[in-house]
């Protein structure tokens, strides 16, 4: 009476486990890899080093507001001496 119950759970195991290990075989056919990588998280990527300003924009910008009288004649000499170093 017992008997019949063992195999069943005997044999459920045993498709279980190669049902595993073929999926497990499929996957790492596929170039995944296998286990531990899969869960592994992405490394964060580094910030990107801000990029100097481009001396020729910042006169631009410093031209306009002089122009429009935002800047006085001295400040804008002073920006203009810093940005040309």
């Amino acid at each position: 009476m017992f008997g019949g119950r063992r195999v069943a759970r005997r044999t459920a195991r045993r498709t279980s486990r190669r049902t595993s290990r073929r999926q497990m075989a499929m996957y790492q056919d596929q170039g995944g890899g296998g286990g531990e990588e899969y869960y592994d998280e992405p490394a964060p990527a580094a910030p990107a080093a801000p990029e100097a300003p481009d001396p020729m924009e910042q006169l631009e910008k410093l031209a306009q507001l002089h122009a429009q009288g935002i800047l006085t004649d001295e400040e804008f000499a002073a920006q203009k001496a810093k940005i040309l170093g």
